[in-house]
């Protein structure tokens, strides 16, 4: 097993091996058919097959055999391919009890083979594993305990004791740990919110979690549908949420069950404070090289997989917003929260993806996996900013970036996120919708840009545009104004007075005069454009 000694003393196990993996996961989610390395076969990593991509060489990994019955042909390239690779084990599912006939071709492989029931879903799967693998794992006896692993020995041992499946979950409803022992009943809540790490969605369920967080101790609740009753108690340190535990409540749950709950309960409190703590690390680390990515100072090769993404995976930058007026320490404090409301969103349908805040502005990266996920990423932009402003009480507007070939692009997907959200806050307040891409406001975005450029060369930025303001400023007329009004309505007169409020006879007048008085010919198109294009982008006057 792979190990190091940190500063602390600590050894951290660094790979999880395939005994421990079986042991927290259970045979109710994975099935051991054949390891011909032995049970103590390292696992690091869990891989998706996808049937177009060549197996990369990732020695100690775990793939998901996506898309393969086992009684095909495929099935047996893919397992010979596995040991190519230097794969440590191969999932497949059951397909009628059809997952055996590979135990042999795996033994010859030397891959470990492991079967789940085809109701499973692989993105559920994936998550489980993937969670599993990554919860902070320290060498038992020495300093620290293992957070995750710990929750998961205590849920077993709080099983054993009272007598009935449990649970322990986060006041989110994430499933942290749950009891593997045999032979304990189970009902479809407990199955369905096992496979998700997350407890089903339900009024009934929603009800039950209020019982539980406003009463002191010890809940006894009903049966839900067609489910068992549970038994249960909240998690708390310091007069805080930590979570709570379940117990399924077959009626044959000790006598003492709810003196052994209530004293799990307080040890579940530490483990949790310890997880929370070492998520909160992770989230950390994942801020830190995401602002690196959009600085462009970091390697996307090395950068990638420690944000579960590969190098050319498609990716779009969001880039989250106050558009309302604050004041610096307010403003501070609500942008802290801003970006745990986005943080939470995103998470909880991209998974840990990165969530940075930098400069007032929280960017979240998250993965583009195919063109209806790009279309509906619009919709979730805008949810997320009406939720926060509806939570912060201030407006917040969403600018998305274009989607990128891989993390190696990302600076130019903020760019294009940067001037959305300049666009939709104006003069610092939202004007028009929440949440855009950059493709809806191109010619927008294009302007802005346009106006940078001339504005950074002297050369390109004189003309006639600098006379009009000069002649406004000191006779006090509105030259720019109507100059920029009538050019606007495409020099329809009638048009160009109902932007300025006057009657087109006065409209009429004004151009006479500036013509007059500063020789600017606007029949000429030339002339026209550039006018239009100095007094939009640099005077950023207003008609």
């Amino acid at each position: 097993m792979d190990q190091r000694t940190s500063q602390s003393g600590t050894r951290e196990i660094r790979a999880c091996s395939l005994a421990q993996l079986l042991d927290v996961l259970g045979q109710s989610v994975l099935r051991l058919l054949t390891a011909p390395a032995g049970l103590s076969a390292p696992v690091t990593e869990a891989l998706v097959h996808d049937v177009h991509t060549p197996l990369p060489r990732t020695p100690d990994g775990l793939l998901l055999a996506v898309g393969v019955r086992p009684a095909e042909p495929e099935a047996h390239e893919l397992v010979r391919a596995a040991g190519a690779a230097g794969l440590t084990a191969l999932v497949v599912k059951e397909h009628g009890g059809t997952a055996a006939a590979l135990a042999d071709a795996a033994e010859a492989h030397g891959v470990a083979l492991l079967a789940v029931d085809e109701d499973v879903s692989w993105h559920h799967l994936h998550l489980l594993i993937a969670s599993t693998l990554n919860a902070p794992r320290t060498v038992a006896g020495t300093a620290g305990g293992a957070a995750l692993g710990d929750l998961f020995s205590l849920a077993n041992a709080l099983a054993a004791a009272i007598g009935g499946a449990t649970a322990i979950e986060d006041p989110r409803q994430r499933i942290f740990a749950y009891s593997t022992l045999p032979d304990q009943p189970v009902d479809e809540d407990r199955r369905q919110g096992i496979l998700g790490l997350q407890v089903p969605d339900g009024p009934e369920n929603s009800a039950q979690y209020r019982m539980l967080y406003r009463g002191p101790g010890i809940c006894r609740l009903p049966a839900v549908g067609d489910g068992l009753p549970r038994l249960a108690v909240a998690v708390r340190a310091g007069g805080e949420t930590l979570g709570s535990i379940w117990v399924v409540d077959t009626g044959t749950l000790a006598k003492d069950a709810e003196e052994v709950l209530a004293q799990g309960a307080s040890m579940a409190a530490l483990h949790l404070l310890q997880a929370r703590a070492a998520e909160e690390l992770v989230r950390r680390q994942h801020g830190d090289l995401l602002r690196r990515v959009l600085d462009g100072g970091a390697s996307a090769a090395l950068v990638a997989p420690q944000l579960g993404l590969r190098e050319d995976d498609p990716v779009r930058v969001v880039a989250f917003a106050l558009a309302g007026d604050l004041s610096v320490p307010s403003g501070e404090q609500a942008a802290l929260r801003l970006v745990e409301l986005v943080r939470l969103q995103c998470e909880a349908r991209y998974g840990q993806h990165a969530c940075v805040l930098v400069g007032g502005i929280v960017y979240a990266l998250l993965p583009v996996p195919d063109e209806r996920s790009e279309a509906r990423q619009r919709g979730l932009a805008a949810d997320i900013a009406r939720q926060a402003g509806h939570a912060l009480r201030v407006p917040v507007v969403a600018g998305l970036g274009g989607v990128v070939r891989g993390l190696a692009e990302a600076t130019a997907s903020r760019v294009d996120a940067d001037l959305v959200l300049r666009i939709l806050t104006g003069g610092g307040r939202p004007d028009g919708p929440v949440a855009a891409t950059v493709a809806e406001l191109r010619s927008k975005v294009t302007l802005l840009r346009l106006g940078e450029l001339l504005a950074d060369r002297p050369q390109l930025a004189e003309g006639p545009w600098r006379r009009v303001l000069a002649y406004d400023a000191e006779h006090g007329t509105e030259y720019a104004r109507t100059y920029l009004a009538y050019l606007d309505a495409g020099c329809d007169m009638a048009r160009a007075a109902r932007l300025l409020a006057v009657h087109p006879n006065t409209c009429r007048y004004r151009l006479r005069q500036a013509q007059a008085q500063l020789g600017i010919d606007v029949e000429d198109p030339d002339e026209r454009l550039v006018l239009w294009l100095h007094l939009r982008t640099l005077a950023r006057t207003a008609p």
